[in-house]
């Protein structure tokens, strides 16, 4: 098994550390339970598992896999909406977002 890139590795702690940022700074009060449910969301990237190969360094994942269109992430918009779904909702925008950025930066 390869060893991951540096830019790699940094996309991955990234989608720990950008959910925690946000849990702490915008709901402290339960900013462990946030933070969870936040990084919970990166199981959306079991979408990968449709693609072949599986994993390709070179691919944008926003606009390929199903749970990374633009569609479910107008979806995951509305799902921040609400304070139930909120959490999740984030969460799934903020992976966006990271996955976007790692697209600019390919």
């Amino acid at each position: 098994m390869p060893i991951p890139s540096p830019m790699a590795l940094a996309h991955i702690a990234l989608h720990f550390l950008v959910p925690a940022l946000v849990a702490w700074l915008c709901f402290r009060a339960q900013w462990r339970r946030a933070w969870l449910i936040m990084v919970a969301t990166m199981l959306v990237d079991l979408d990968h598992l449709l693609a072949d190969p599986i994993y390709d360094p070179t691919r944008c994942s926003i606009g390929f896999h199903p749970l990374h269109s633009y569609p479910a992430i107008a979806g995951y918009g509305v799902l921040a909406l609400w304070s139930r779904t909120r959490l999740v909702g984030l969460g799934l925008l903020i992976h966006m977002a990271l996955d976007g950025l790692d697209c600019l930066l390919m």
